[in-house]
């Protein structure tokens, strides 16, 4: 249900908008509306093929990079200018859902398919991009197609490992890349001039107010810390608890005193999750002598996540001495909020007069997305599609499909104003 009303007819095609998605989610597929789909796998390159198909399909030429991205480019007419670059990504969490960041890359394709048969002609080059391991779940690190196109790859990214020992390097080599050419998916400096993203929400805003669409003013800022704890084995029957060196109860009480400083201030937006836990030995009768999990803070306000971040590693030492563990402290990913472009969210909003009657709601995203690295070297605007009761990575996320058009007819009307496109 929505209480918005639409001023004009759609101009991109719904139904074969509809269809690709669909078949997309075939790829796979878990349940009855789940995908697992992990980056640099067989099923990420069916899917990648089949998208490629779609990019041709819809006046692309395409090419993958030595970082896995698959990248469609349409030539503007003076391709001296800087890019635009519209997309996001179409790998998956191990426990999906089908929608997360999959209707930015179809629905990027569909606005420059329809923009070809409308006769369009884009003063500017567009480039439409899938971008490799942007959920980061399979080795640790997110963002990757984006930070390797940007230059932002950190040392010894490519020998990080998955869970069975593969590494991103090998991944990368099976999937048909050359690991060796990295440094050649940089984009030259001042090449890229903005970037545009539509994703769902993976929020309740939209789906509480009965709002199809809304516009992203920023992307809250991601701290990701990988936390390893070793203490001492012991027979479970007959160590006391004195004497005991547990690693996984100095794991729980670091878990509880995180959400505790999360939840400091009701009213922020501050969210903190220990998402993934290793036991070692994971022996229902010995005590657990090393613990390795991971740590998810996140804040629109770097003050406050600097000030979360500084009083937990002050408790982790008190925990940590308390129970005689050692500790070690890796950071994954840390990154400051990013402010969407005015000049965009401007653009943006005169897209939506010509499609609504009404102003769109606008909001800050807890989410980190693929604009979150590319807002590093250019501007960048983001479009948030509603998700039923806000429920993402989950294999029950779910969106109505007449929202999802909606859209990408704003996504579409925005690329027009946002290349300077001209109708031939």
């Amino acid at each position: 249900m929505t209480s918005i009303k639409i001023n004009k007819p759609i101009q991109i095609n719904h139904d074969r908008l509809q269809k690709r998605l669909i078949e997309l989610a075939q790829i796979g597929k878990i349940q009855e509306t789940g995908v697992c789909r992990l980056t640099l796998s067989k099923e990420d390159k069916q899917a990648v093929l089949l998208v490629e198909k779609w990019m041709g399909e819809a006046g692309l030429s395409t090419r993958i990079d030595a970082v896995g991205n698959l990248i469609g480019q349409w030539t503007g007419s003076d391709d001296s200018l800087p890019i635009l670059v519209v997309g996001s990504h179409i790998d998956s969490q191990p426990y999906g859902g089908r929608f997360d960041g999959t209707i930015g890359v179809i629905g990027a394709i569909e606005a420059i398919q329809t923009m070809n048969e409308q006769g369009y002609n884009p003063e500017r080059t567009i480039e439409v991009i899938a971008f490799s391991d942007e959920e980061g779940c399979r080795f640790d690190k997110g963002l990757f197609g984006a930070r390797g196109i940007i230059g932002q790859l950190e040392e010894g990214e490519l020998e990080r490992k998955d869970i069975n020992g593969i590494t991103r390097r090998e991944a990368l080599v099976e999937f048909g890349c050359n690991p060796n050419e990295v440094e050649n998916a940089v984009y030259p400096k001042g090449r890229i001039g903005s970037f545009l993203e539509m994703h769902i929400e993976q929020g309740p805003i939209l789906d509480k107010t009965e709002k199809p669409v809304g516009l992203v003013t920023g992307i809250s800022g991601p701290l990701w810390l990988t936390v390893e704890l070793k203490g001492f084995a012991g027979h479970a029957g007959s160590v006391p608890i004195p004497y005991r060196q547990d690693a996984l109860v100095a794991a729980a009480e670091i878990t509880t005193k995180l959400r505790e400083l999360a939840s400091e201030e009701p009213e922020a937006p501050t969210v903190a999750t220990v998402g993934k836990l290793e036991v070692f030995p994971n022996s229902r009768n010995i005590i657990p002598e090393h613990v390795r999990f991971t740590i998810d803070l996140r804040d629109i306000d770097i003050k406050r996540r600097d000030r979360i971040e500084n009083k937990l590693y002050e408790a982790i030492d008190e925990i940590c001495d308390r129970h005689k563990v050692t500790k070690t402290i890796t950071v994954d990913t840390k990154s400051d909020p990013r402010y969407c472009s005015d000049e965009i969210l401007e653009e943006m909003r005169t897209a939506a007069r010509t499609l609504f009657d009404e102003s769109l709601p606008e909001m800050m995203s807890g989410p980190f997305h693929d604009a979150l690295a590319m807002s590093s070297i250019c501007d960048f605007g983001m479009i948030f599609v509603r998700c039923k009761d806000g429920i993402s990575h989950n294999p029950k996320e779910s969106a109505n499909y007449t929202d999802i058009s909606l859209g990408t007819e704003l996504l579409y009307r925005t690329i027009i104003l946002r290349s300077n496109a001209k109708e031939e």
